[in-house]
């Protein structure tokens, strides 16, 4: 579609200037592609002839075809808008530092002036003044340790803290802009020309340029522009001709949007580093509240192209260095369907923050759990389905990845769901890195969360700490979404059923039914195979629990071939310990903790 719409715009300009007698080399054309405003009289590109501008109104283009606006003193803006008509100029700074450019902005050999004016002061400090609302951070003059900061001029000094600063120097900025606005990346502002350069020329199809005098003023003056209406009727004719090639290039124009979108919408999720103030603009200065808890807290956030997010920002507490680093260190190099992706973080002075991809329907938790909910709750093949997915997350984090990563914290509330309640794991804050080849990890100190935590992390005797442990995690998790309650509660009717596991262990041990919600044929297939799944994972010796591959097998195969684990409960001693023959190391060699 672009070529067709280049070759007309072509053709038609071609046209129109040849029935004016002779090609108009002033004239510019925005067509193809983003090219930014219209360029016409009185302002000029700097390689057209000098008759097609007015002096002080020259305008070039970069190399990223960005329409520049030079002023004196090497001052270059971006320009983003024109409006003739009110005789007004919109730009902006292109290296988003309005503050530097200001100081060497000066329009007294300029057409253009500032609409209103402000006066403010630059102040280099040695220690931080945010505490004061006189003061306004510059984030892209300052260094660690060395602030900017901008204070108006008209405040008072004896009522203002200028302790460990010094003076940078003066600036002026327009009444739109304050050092306020110096925080944000985009800070366009008006400059106008008052003078009205080609007020002799009423239209009717005449155009204005700079006449050739040995007058040391300028002078303009009207040309005719003949064939007027012929170009008006050429015009019409390309635009049906635009339309017939616009209707007949409609699906590759919509593949293309889509490709586009796509490109946009990866590059937005890339993991990045944002500073603090890209922090409070993404969530609306954290306008929208999504959760809370030890860890810190959850907000909505929004990127470019409707791509929406999820902003944890850390509580500055102990041990959140450590969670933070695992986190991005962990998550940044991850990419699974059915793992959380990290698309950014913050790491800003004393301000942390992990900004993820945006999950609307929350955690499992709140499916399998919460009361509120229960008109919601998920189907016995959608249960399935989610299982599924979370054991392929949990084997690729073991396998798929260059070294292998332990989560150590798998848990309802750590597996999110998106719009079509496909499952994430996410919350790395707790997990590990190892070699593939090794097969166990030294633990300092316990990790993960109580009904959840294998054997073998509160007791060494139980075996060492391997990915089976999060094996164990994940066959508790699948008991609880079998039973639709935590795994112990003590609020049920009959004390047999106060250990979930346990009770559902002796049921299927002597071939009684499980009827747990059951309302579909099939349902009971489903919830045996998810019970009997849960029950493997769950034994107390790590040498006993299948791996995550051969879960996922278990969980897609068919269930009426998998048989009874040994009973998990039948002691509290390992049941490698008990029996004969059997060594309970089975050359699982232990191996340093790599940070």
């Amino acid at each position: 579609m672009d070529r067709y719409l280049c070759l007309f715009l072509f053709l038609f300009l071609t046209l129109f200037v040849e029935m004016r007698g002779g090609r108009d080399e002033c004239m510019t054309s925005n067509g193809c592609g983003d090219q930014g405003p219209l360029i016409r009289f009185p302002f000029r590109l700097k390689h057209q002839p000098h008759h097609c501008g007015y002096p002080g109104f020259e305008l070039s283009y970069t190399e990223n075809n960005q329409t520049m606006l030079d002023l004196p003193v090497s001052v270059k803006l971006l320009v983003k808008k024109i409006v003739y008509k009110s005789r007004e100029i919109i730009v902006q700074d292109p290296d988003n530092c309005l503050a530097r450019q200001l100081r060497n902005l000066n329009l007294a050999a300029s057409p253009f002036h500032f609409k209103f004016e402000r006066d403010f002061i630059l102040f280099n400090c040695s220690s931080d003044k945010t505490e004061s609302s006189r003061f306004q951070s510059i984030p892209c003059l300052s260094i660690p340790g060395n602030p900017v900061y901008a204070v108006y001029s008209y405040l008072s000094v004896q009522y203002t803290d200028l302790s460990s600063c010094r003076r940078l120097y003066n600036a002026s900025a327009p009444a739109n802009v304050g050092p306020e606005d110096f925080m944000f990346i985009e800070s366009a502002f008006s400059l106008k020309w008052s003078k009205s350069i080609c007020g002799s020329c009423p239209g009717g199809g005449k155009i204005c340029r700079l006449k050739k005098s040995n007058s040391t003023e300028p002078e303009t003056e009207c040309i005719k522009v003949k064939g007027a209406i012929f170009g008006f009727f050429l015009l019409v004719l390309v635009i049906v001709m635009l339309y017939r090639v616009y209707s007949s290039d409609k699906v590759e124009r919509e593949n293309r949007v889509k490709v586009k979108k796509f490109l946009e919408d990866y590059e937005a999720l890339k993991p990045s580093r944002y500073s603090y103030v890209d922090v409070k603009r993404i969530t609306s200065q954290f306008k929208d509240k999504l959760g809370q808890g030890g860890y810190g807290t959850v907000y909505k956030g929004k990127l470019s192209n409707e791509v929406f997010v999820a902003v944890k920002i850390l509580n500055n507490s102990q041990g959140n260095g450590e969670e933070f680093i695992n986190e991005v260190a962990t998550m940044g190099t991850i990419h699974h369907v059915n793992i959380v992706r990290l698309v950014g973080f913050c790491a800003d002075r004393f301000k942390r923050a992990l900004i993820y991809e945006y999950l609307p329907n929350e955690s499992l938790e709140k499916f399998i759990f919460s009361r509120v909910v229960k008109n919601y709750s998920l189907s016995w093949k959608k249960l399935q389905e989610i299982a599924i997915g979370i054991a392929k997350g949990i084997e690729y984090l073991h396998q798929g990845c260059d070294q292998r990563i332990l989560h150590f914290d798998i848990k309802p509330h750590n597996i999110l769901l998106d719009h079509n309640f496909n499952p994430k794991i996410s919350d790395f804050g707790l997990a590990k890195l190892c070699s593939k080849e090794q097969s166990a990890v030294s633990m300092t100190i316990v990790r993960g969360t109580m009904g959840y935590i294998a054997s073998e992390v509160l007791s060494r005797n139980f075996g060492n700490v391997s990915y089976k442990s999060d094996v164990y995690s994940f066959g508790m998790l699948l008991l609880e979404m079998v039973g639709g309650r935590k795994n112990i509660d003590v609020s049920v009717e009959s004390t047999s059923q106060v250990y979930f596991p346990e009770w559902i262990y002796n049921h299927l041990d002597i071939g009684e039914e499980l009827h747990i919600r059951i309302e579909e044929e099939g349902d009971v297939e489903i919830a045996k195979k998810l019970a009997i799944v849960g029950l493997s994972c769950i034994q107390w010796c790590p040498v006993d629990r299948p791996s995550m591959k051969i879960v996922v097998q278990m969980l897609e195969g068919e269930g009426d071939k998998l048989t009874m684990p040994p009973n998990p409960f039948a002691s509290t001693v390992p049941t490698n310990l008990s029996k004969p023959g059997r060594v309970f190391q089975q050359e699982l060699a232990i191996i340093s903790e790599l940070e």
